[in-house]
Parts: structure tokens; sequence; C-alpha cells
């Protein structure tokens, strides 16, 4: 792994109790030292508008520089009527904008979904990595990380039950050497076809 590594944290749910905030506060406190997590605040962006495209919107360009100087993004998000919530979609939306200025090209991106309900919010995670793939993002294909049941999987003080815990540790296990191998393959490309190198 390279000396350090920085993450942005997307959480899907504005909802100050989330569940998923849970799940993403324990995910960030079992990185490896040389991690910087990040947290990108979705709540107070300005629903997408074209019409912004020619214009300054200050919480667009703080949210888009963070993605951009991110080397991964991390998407924690619940399931809202059988898709992502609207505040992830928008902050997607925003990201790929203005036209040939996306910042998800090429970007590394590992999504996980918690949710009260037995689907454990896989149709959001499907949408979001259907999003991805068509901007062209690096998606982590596995482990696909889908808790069903979530509130089970959460002590009555909130923390993270000792069986789920080993469950994300070997999510992060996974997002961290994606992130690493696919910076190995980023400079073998920028190898390729250099004679000397």
């Amino acid at each position: 792994m390279r000396e350090s590594i920085t993450i942005a944290l997307i959480i899907g749910s504005l909802r100050k109790d989330s569940i998923n905030r849970k799940f993403a506060e324990y995910v960030v406190s079992q990185m490896p030292s040389g991690v910087t997590i990040n947290e990108v605040n979705i709540a107070d962006l300005p629903l997408y508008n074209q019409d912004y495209d020619g214009t300054t919107i200050d919480s667009y360009e703080r949210v888009r520089q963070q993605l951009k100087a991110a080397d991964a993004v991390l998407i924690v998000t619940p399931e809202h009527n059988r898709t992502m919530p609207a505040a992830l979609k928008n902050v997607i939306d925003i990201a790929s904008r203005p036209y040939k200025q996306s910042v998800w090209a090429d970007k590394k991106v590992a999504v996980m979904t918690a949710s009260p309900s037995s689907y454990g919010g896989i149709n959001s995670g499907l949408d979001v990595r259907k999003s991805m793939q068509m901007l062209s993002a690096q998606m982590m294909i596995r482990p696909e990380v889908h808790l069903s049941r979530a509130t089970d999987s959460l002590n009555e003080d909130g923390s993270v039950s000792e069986r789920t815990q080993k469950y994300l540790q070997k999510f992060v296990e996974a997002f961290v050497d994606f992130v690493a191998i696919a910076d190995s393959r980023d400079a073998d490309s920028n190898n390729v076809g250099r004679t000397g190198a």
C-alpha cells in the first residue's frame, strides 16, 4: 500500500441518527494508518439544475474538489423507495457536471448499503453501481455489503455487533487493497509504450 490514501466518504442518509452513519463510523475506525477519511457533506447541496453549470455555487465547488482530491470514494447508503436516496443521486449528478468535467471518470468507488428491511438496500446499491458504470468510475465488485435487518446488527448502545464487525473488517481490507491495486495498475499503464521505462 502507498504511504497515504485519501478517501472521500459519502453517507446517503441525512438523518442524524442514521444506522448507515453508525456502520460508516465503524468502517472508518477500522481503516489502517495512512488512510485519511474526509466526509463529504451533502445536506446543504441545492438540487442540481443544468442552468447552474455556467455559475459558481460554493457548495457544488466544495464537493467537486473533495471528490477530485480523493484517491477513492466510499458510499454508505440506505435505500429509499427501491432506489438510492435523492440526496445521494444529487451529489452524483453535481459531481458529473459540467459536461466533460466529471470527477467520476476513473475514480475508485465502493458502495455498501444497510436497511432495516430484509433486502438490505440492495436496489440502492445496484442503482449506484449502474450510475457509476455509466460515469466510467472504477467500481469495487466484491465483497458486496448489503446489511439486511440492519438494526439487528447493532447493540443496544448503538455499537456494531461483534459478528457484523468481522464482516465489515473484511470489507475494509478488500477496499484498501482495491485502491492500492488500482493505483498499481494506473502506474503500469502510464509506462506502456515508454522506452526505458
